[in-house]
């Protein structure tokens, strides 16, 4: 079957990623088209505060999922004072207009919630347990299932998350070059 499939790779050592089908290397496939958080909120007539626009810059120009205090930090490097309270509100604003999407990303980091501009096509999160590495992945397939969903529920499907963990194809290979443990390398009583 012919899969339209699309990695962004959204690791901190920011690898290539690869695109099946067009074999791409780009880090953003049109597939991914951010919505222009700005301009959807002016159309819908919010005023932002400095403070506010300076928040969903970041949001938008990002190319990793942030949590609410890198959302700050970037916000200070970018010598902006911004509290607390004013990254959760713009957040909470962004949320409620549809605009960006909440993550929890497998706990990888706790209990932390990533933020990311919703994309004009939905796709998957795979998350590498090892490296932390995080994979962006879209497939007719997922859209199908989504439609085969609405069909047999009834439902009007508004929002989809999908979320995957295992292990990188760099993290399985490094894995299976470790040798296997000896039963003298384990402790007493545990099962090789």
């Amino acid at each position: 079957m012919f899969c339209d499939r699309v990695i962004r790779d959204t690791s901190p050592a920011k690898r290539p990623a690869v695109a099946t089908g067009s074999q791409s290397n780009s880090l953003m496939s049109h597939s991914f088209d951010r919505r222009s958080l700005l301009k959807e909120l002016a159309a819908k007539g919010i005023r932002l505060t400095s403070q506010r626009r300076v928040l969903i810059e970041i949001i938008q120009d990002a190319e990793e999922h942030l949590d609410a205090a890198a959302l700050g930090q970037l916000a200070q490097q970018r010598g902006v004072p911004v509290d607390r309270a004013t990254v959760y509100r713009t957040v909470e604003l962004l949320k409620k207009h549809r605009l960006i999407d909440e993550l929890d990303l497998m706990h990888l980091q706790g209990e932390k919630h990533y933020y990311e501009v919703k994309t004009r096509r939905d796709h998957i999160h795979l998350a590498c347990f090892r490296c932390q590495r995080i994979v962006e992945f879209a497939s007719p397939a997922f859209e199908k299932l989504k439609a085969e969903m609405a069909r047999q529920t009834g439902f009007d499907l508004r929002v989809t998350r999908l979320e995957a963990g295992g292990l990188c194809p760099e993290c399985r290979a490094a894995a299976e070059q470790q040798p296997a443990p000896t039963a003298s390398s384990q402790p007493a009583g545990a099962r090789v």
